[in-house]
């Protein structure tokens, strides 16, 4: 039996996918995760309204790397509404990414977003915070 259905046996209802736009950026996130350093991310309000299985509090996803290997499992905390503009230091720190600075987070998120088709200072995003259950 495929990790991943031992996985989804363990956990069910849960979800298999990875974090990002690119093999690249999933091997890169998906790292952060499992050291521990990316506790949140955040999505467009409009990608979470269109998704039947966006996360919600108490959400469990097996996080897959860029090759869709399974490396980690993850439980949603919380989740939050805000605008892009209103995010804070605090989420860039909790995202993990790059210098965990808030001018890298909007940088490399307004770049995710335009390529999304999402992008605007106002847009509503959907920060969600988690924890990880299990490493793999």
């Amino acid at each position: 039996m495929a990790l991943i259905d031992e996985l989804k046996k363990k956990y069910p209802q849960s979800l298999a996918w990875a974090f990002g736009d690119s093999p690249e950026m999933a091997d890169e996130l998906a790292d952060l995760v499992c050291r521990g350093l990316k506790t949140a991310s955040c999505g467009s309000l409009s990608a979470f309204r269109e998704d039947p299985d966006a996360p919600r509090p108490g959400s469990i996803n097996i996080i897959l790397n860029g090759q869709d290997v399974p490396v980690c499992v993850i439980r949603t905390i919380s989740t939050r509404l805000l605008r892009f503009s209103e995010a804070t230091e605090a989420l860039a720190i909790k995202e993990g990414e790059g210098d965990l600075s808030l001018e890298y987070w909007r940088q490399e998120h307004k770049a995710f977003f335009t390529r999304e088709g999402t992008y605007s200072d106002d847009m509503e995003i959907v920060a969600e915070e988690f924890e990880v259950i299990e490493l793999l």
